[in-house]
């Protein structure tokens, strides 16, 4: 979904953190081993966010949720744009890179509360804080995982958009959506597993197709 907005992955071509796995920093061990190494990365990879912005998909986006009440968002994406574009019901699966909380009490804490030029710690408890991402070995938030698979049962017209389809438990959402009676849509440039599955399999990517989708909807509503 941000791929159009210059999101950039993990590691650049020529990048500072080009010789770091993601897996080996994206964990709690390597965060309780080297908080400081983990802090520069996360820092490194929400500055790079800051320096873009929503695509034409993002602002699709919040236009279909101006026209149906019961729309919502369900994303992997952790940087925060589809609610910098102006969603308001966005259920963030993976967490968001723009957020921190503590690692033993949870308490929230905004990046304007943070001092980036020392490991920060909870003033409540004293615990590390940590950004507010699923890392990888840990579940998903079992409330965001559990109004994700509800909204998806209830759905109408599912649109799976932009991902590859094989990380799981989101990977499933769009199969719980059709065997409930969905019309599933996929818009991706590649096929994924879902493209034999989806109603339609639309080959270009979001910024292009769902600005069309608005355009079409709007012009529906005026007859």
């Amino acid at each position: 979904m941000s791929a159009a907005s210059g999101v950039p992955t993990f590691r650049g071509k020529d990048g500072l953190w080009n010789k770091f796995n993601p897996q080996e920093l994206a964990n709690v061990d390597a965060f309780l081993k080297n908080p400081k190494l983990v802090w520069e990365w996360y820092n490194w990879r929400r500055d790079l966010i800051r320096n873009v912005n929503p695509n034409l998909g993002h602002y699709a986006l919040v236009d279909v949720e101006s026209y149906f009440p019961d729309f919502a968002i369900v994303t992997q994406n952790v940087d925060n744009l589809h609610q910098i574009a102006g969603s308001k019901r966005v259920l963030e699966l993976h967490g968001n890179v723009m957020r921190n909380k503590c690692i033993e009490c949870s308490q929230p804490y905004k990046n304007d509360h943070i001092d980036q030029d020392k490991i920060p710690q909870c003033p409540k408890c004293g615990g590390l804080i940590r950004p507010d991402v699923v890392w990888f070995g840990e579940l998903l938030p079992a409330d965001i995982i559990r109004q994700a698979q509800e909204l998806s049962a209830a759905a109408e017209i599912f649109f799976s958009v932009g991902t590859s389809s094989t990380v799981e438990p989101a990977a499933s959402l769009p199969y719980l959506a059709k065997g409930n009676g969905a019309y599933l849509v996929e818009i991706n440039p590649e096929r994924t597993p879902l493209s034999d599955v989806a109603e339609e399999s639309i080959r270009v990517g979001a910024d292009v197709y769902l600005p069309r989708l608005v355009i079409e909807l709007d012009r529906i509503r005026k007859r």
